[in-house]
């Protein structure tokens, strides 16, 4: 099962007025990343960096001058996406985004089927919270670091080990055996499979013959009715 967990960087918050600026994705396979990645800033055209955006992730309308459009970067985009699910912490958000860029250039959107959103299943998993990806890193000792404002492929290379941690995914593939298989290998039940064997030698007693005749004999002194004497017959 092939999944890419990304993540974006926008001008701001209103997709419909807004330009994804930053993109960065990586790929898993069967829950185990593969090293494989795509990373691009992208030219806004036109639509400058909101100040307060700009704090958040520290891209500025100069630092995206010479990239390229979110168009020049379309194809290599859905190739590396093609045929998988796509893992975004607050997935709406992204995809919203994603989306908008798609339909300005008359591409159909993302079928919400495809979609896997970690807040979500965040959510679920530990309804008190925090659930935030700083709050996530330092549930399951992720070293976050490096990440002194958000970027989107340091993000999503953050997402991607909190994603295996939160559906189990490193548990899972310490098991001795999965049973299935195909693509649903990585959700089907474990079974680990072992066989004991008896020990070629005995271990020795770890109570003396003196101690054996004591207890016999206080086992005597209780009776027939005693649960001692009961367990001894």
């Amino acid at each position: 099962m092939r999944e890419i967990v990304f993540d974006t960087e926008t001008t701001g918050l209103d997709n419909n007025l807004d330009r994804v600026i930053e993109i960065g994705c990586v790929e898993l396979d069967n829950r185990f990343p593969t090293g494989r990645f795509l990373h691009h800033y992208i030219n806004a055209q036109g639509r400058s960096v909101h100040p307060e955006a700009q704090a958040v992730h520290g891209i500025s309308d100069a630092d995206l001058a010479d990239k390229p459009a979110f168009g020049a970067v379309l194809q290599e985009f859905l190739e590396f996406i093609d045929g998988a699910k796509l893992v975004a912490h607050n997935a709406n958000f992204d995809i919203g985004f994603i989306n908008a860029e798609f339909d300005r250039l008359g591409v159909p959107p993302v079928e919400p089927s495809l979609v896997v959103d970690t807040l979500a299943i965040a959510r679920r998993k530990h309804p008190m919270g925090p659930n935030s990806l700083d709050a996530l890193c330092r549930r399951y000792g992720i070293d976050n670091s490096r990440r002194t404002k958000h970027g989107a492929l340091l993000d999503a290379e953050l997402l991607a080990e909190v994603y295996i941690e939160l559906i189990g995914g490193k548990q899972a593939a310490l098991g001795l055996e999965i049973s299935g298989g195909g693509d649903n290998a990585g959700e089907s039940a474990l079974a680990a499979s072992v066989t004991l064997s008896a020990r070629p030698t005995p271990l020795p007693p770890r109570i003396s013959e003196e101690e054996r005749a004591a207890h016999e004999a206080l086992v005597e002194k209780l009776g027939e009715k005693s649960l001692w004497h009961n367990l001894r017959a």
